[in-house]
């Protein structure tokens, strides 16, 4: 069983910039993919960006095109801990931010963290 925990979600202005944090309670190293997704009112979740193991050293980030250029995943092994950088945020960047991860073919989500981008 994979624990997630996200944090760092709030109120933002439009243009500004959040960090979001997802510990994992085991070594991220087993995990075959990290990431996030997100889900905005009266929509389907969806992609925000992952980050797939493809080696013991390599790594592929993958992120929406919505996101490009804009927000930026990366992760740290000690900490067991995925970040997702998001800057110049729009106001339809606001949903909850989901934490994801695979194992084995096994999907395990965190309980979200709100993002609120509004003047």
């Amino acid at each position: 069983q994979v624990q997630l925990v996200e944090s760092g979600g709030g109120l933002v202005q439009p243009g500004g910039s959040l960090r979001l944090s997802c510990a994992a309670s085991v070594s991220i190293f087993r995990l075959n993919v990290m990431g996030w997704y997100r889900q905005a009112p009266g929509k389907q979740r969806e992609l925000v960006a992952t980050i797939t193991n493809i080696g013991s050293t390599m790594e592929h980030t993958n992120y929406a095109d919505s996101v490009k250029g804009r927000f930026t995943a990366s992760r740290d092994n000690a900490k067991r801990t995925v970040y997702l950088q998001m800057n110049s945020l729009k106001p339809e960047d606001t949903a909850v931010y989901y934490c994801y991860a695979r194992i084995f073919m096994t999907d395990y989500w965190g309980k979200g963290t709100l993002v609120t981008v509004s003047p």
